[in-house]
């Protein structure tokens, strides 16, 4: 934890990680408010709404920790994937695929104890997972494929894939929907209503299940893998520099391969989420995009496990809360709510230098 006090790129961490994010964000919800005034709504009565859409009812904090637990296992698997320097775009057909993983060992499995079913369930959302990005890391490594335009291409590939699947091979029988039949109640994954009820504390029904926890704990795992061991130090060397890290005798294939299949694990346990938690089967397009909002979660918070988890509650607030507004204010429809999530990706990402600099001079002129 001491390294959040660090200085990184010549700044304190809490400058790099918290305060130019927020100004970012500040700049991305004021354009956003012109915007609202431009269409004739009120933006700090909109803004309200949203709020209290996000968090204002225990229900609504149950369904913005639950499109946070999905951003979170996103955004650690682009995360992962940038620190080799890789910019996997994979992450929302990885997730896919993982969903496969998962629904056959469901299905499988069914009527076995769930304390069995689960560790199966996690390996297999890994297994598929990290499989789906094996090639594309292995094509970067080994023959030099831009692993941009492979990963966008397998997205497409596990799309047709899986839709093949549920039609002609595991679809319920008589059914007409594209989607498998319904796990075994055995195999489900508790909710956090139900774990709430082990420890004698009353929750609301909500999509929110303890996969939230799993997120957390695979949060303090990814710090410790990227910045506690050897096989973390290689992957950040190669990052920075794969002459250098080629130079210190590094397998620079070998670590693009690897980030490459933990990123595929990572992103493959939005399925354990979604698959095992919410549906209890396979449906076609689960994910939802979540896979591309990972890349904005991952750039906005840094990289880091604890800047990921506060930009997915904040993509996971707007999720649930956008929803509200454009429930409450027609004029608000959903696609505007989607321009504020592209202000936001726009500020934090592209536009990330806009405050950056100046707080640079102002902090290099302290410390000078």
């Amino acid at each position: 934890m001491m390294g959040l006090f660090k200085k990184a790129n010549g700044l304190p961490a809490w400058v790099d990680l918290g305060l130019i994010p927020a100004l970012n964000l500040l700049a991305a919800l004021v354009i956003s408010g012109v915007v609202i005034a431009l269409i004739g709504e009120d933006p700090f009565e909109a803004m309200g709404i949203l709020v209290n859409g996000a968090v204002g009812y225990p229900e609504a904090i149950g369904y913005t920790l639950y499109y946070t637990t999905n951003f979170i296992f996103t955004g650690l698997a682009v995360a992962i994937a940038f620190h080799a320097g890789l910019f996997n775009i994979g992450a929302e057909g990885q997730a896919y695929f993982a969903g496969l993983g998962v629904t056959l060992v469901c299905l499988a499995m069914g009527g076995v104890p769930f304390i069995l079913v689960l560790p199966v369930a996690l390996i297999a959302a890994m297994v598929f997972g990290g499989a789906w990005a094996f090639l594309p890391g292995y094509l970067q490594a080994k023959r030099g494929s831009h692993v941009v335009v492979t990963t966008i291409m397998f997205n497409f590939i596990a799309g047709a894939l899986i839709q093949w699947v549920l039609v002609d091979l595991i679809r319920a029988p008589g059914q007409q929907a594209p989607e498998s039949r319904r796990f075994d109640e055995s195999t489900w994954l508790p909710t956090m209503q139900e774990a709430g009820r082990w420890f004698g504390i009353e929750m609301v029904k909500s999509p929110l299940n303890t996969s939230f926890i799993i997120a957390l704990i695979i949060s303090g795992l990814f710090y410790l893998f990227v910045w506690r061991t050897r096989w973390g130090y290689e992957l950040r060397t190669v990052g920075l520099n794969e002459r250098a890290a080629s130079y210190a005798g590094i397998r620079v294939d070998r670590t693009v391969i690897l980030a490459m299949v933990m990123s595929g694990g990572l992103a493959g346990f939005v399925a354990i989420n979604d698959v095992l938690g919410v549906q209890h089967k396979l449906l076609v397009n689960f994910t939802g995009g979540v896979g591309f909002v990972g890349i904005a979660v991952a750039l906005m918070g840094r990289n880091h496990p604890i800047g990921i988890f506060l930009a997915a509650l904040l993509f996971g607030a707007l999720y649930q809360g956008g929803s509200d507004l454009s429930f409450e204010k027609p004029n608000i429809t959903r696609e505007m709510v989607v321009v504020i999530q592209g202000l936001i990706i726009l500020f934090c990402g592209a536009l990330e230098n806009l405050f950056r600099r100046p707080i640079e001079r102002l902090f290099g002129g302290k410390a000078g």
